[in-house]
C-alpha cells in the first residue's frame, strides 16, 4: 500500500476545547474538522503521528501498545488541558516492524508497550479533531533530541519504507509548529524576521521544492526556533508520496509561534476547499 496522506498538524493547547478556541484561531479546528471526513473517506488502516511534545532525549520510541487509553492533563497547561479522556486502539504488530527497521538500519530505536505511559498533547489534540470517533489504530512516535536532523530524516525514510511495504492504508501526521520562540499572549505573532523564514519555508513546500525546505531546515531552527527543532518536518518529508499535492488550509499564530496544517495528498480532493484567507491557500 502507500501513505494516502500526510500532513503538518498544530497542536496548540487552545485548541484542545472547540469552544474554547479564540477567534484566531477557529480556522485550523475548522479545517481540521473538515480533514476528518477525508480520512474517514480514506478508511485508512493505521495512522502513524509524530509528536514534538512527546520529547525523548537520545532514543527513536515507538509506542508498540495495543490499547491507548488514559485521561491526560497537559503538565504544561494544566488550566486549558486537564482530565482529557482518550482512548484509541494501537497497533502492536506494525510498530514491532517499525522498530525491526530501525534496529537494522543501526539507529538508536526502541518501543514502548506500557498500557500507562500517558500521551502528550501534541497527539491528543489534533487526533481529537482529526479521529473524534477513536476508532482507528494510532502508533505514536517521539522526536529525539540527541539526533540530528540528517539522523531523524533517516529514521524517517526506515519508517516509510516499512509503511509503503504494509499492506496497510497509511495516513501520517505530524504534529508541530512552525517558528517557535515563545512569548507571553496567546495572541502574538512571530516577529518579522523569524516570519520571513516561516514564509520562505512555506514557499518551498507549496512549489515541492521539498529538497530547498529540507536544506533551509538547520537554520531556519537555529534562527526561527522551528518547535522540535525541525525533526518532526525531517521526518514529514520522508513520507510525502511522488505526485502529492500540497494543500494549505490553515494558520495561526499561538504566544509567539506560528502553526500551519497542510496536507500532502496522493490525489487532489477538489470538495476539500479551505475558507481561511491567505496567500498560501489554493
Amino acid at each position: 500500500m502507500t501513505i494516502e496522506l500526510s500532513m503538518l498538524v498544530p497542536h496548540v493547547p487552545s485548541l484542545c476545547h472547540e469552544d474554547q478556541v479564540p477567534e484566531f484561531q477557529q480556522d485550523m479546528a475548522a479545517e481540521m474538522k473538515k480533514i476528518a471526513k477525508q480520512i474517514k473517506e480514506i478508511k485508512p488502516d493505521v495512522i502513524v503521528l509524530v509528536s514534538c511534545h512527546w520529547p525523548s532525549t537520545f532514543f527513536h520510541y515507538v509506542d508498540c501498545t495495543a490499547e491507548h487509553k488514559g485521561i491526560l492533563t497537559a503538565f504544561e497547561a494544566p488550566d486549558l488541558i486537564k482530565d482529557v479522556l482518550y482512548h484509541y486502539p494501537g497497533d502492536e504488530e506494525l510498530a514491532n516492524q517499525l522498530v525491526k527497521a530501525g534496529e537494522e538500519a543501526n539507529l538508536q530505536v526502541q518501543g514502548v508497550n506500557d498500557p500507562y505511559y500517558i500521551w502528550d498533547y501534541g497527539t491528543v489534540v489534533p487526533l481529537r479533531y482529526l479521529v473524534p470517533n477513536e476508532d482507528i489504530p494510532v502508533i505514536n512516535l517521539s522526536v529525539t533530541l540527541a539526533a540530528s536532523l540528517e539522523e531523524t530524516y533517516k529514521w524517517g525514510q526506515e519508517i516509510s519504507k516499512v509503511l509503503r511495504e504494509s499492506d496497510k492504508k497509511v495516513v501520517f501526521i505530524s504534529s508541530g509548529a512552525l517558528s517557535h520562540n515563545l512569548v507571553r499572549g496567546r495572541h502574538n505573532k512571530p516577529t518579522v524576521s523569524e516570519h520571513a523564514l516561516d514564509k520562505q519555508f512555506i514557499e518551498y513546500v507549496m512549489t515541492k521544492d521539498y529538497k530547498a525546505a529540507y536544506a533551509m531546515l538547520p537554520e531556519y531552527a537555529r534562527m526561527a526556533r522551528v518547535e522540535s527543532g525541525g525533526r518532526h518536518l525531517a521526518m514529514l518529508f520522508t513520507m510525502i508520496e511522488e505526485g502529492s499535492e500540497p494543500t494549505y488550509l490553515a494558520e495561526g499564530q499561538s504566544s509567539g509561534s506560528w502553526n500551519a496544517l497542510i496536507t500532502f495528498e496522493k490525489s487532489r480532493v477538489t470538495h476539500l476547499k479551505a475558507d481561511v484567507k491567505s496567500e498560501y491557500v489554493k
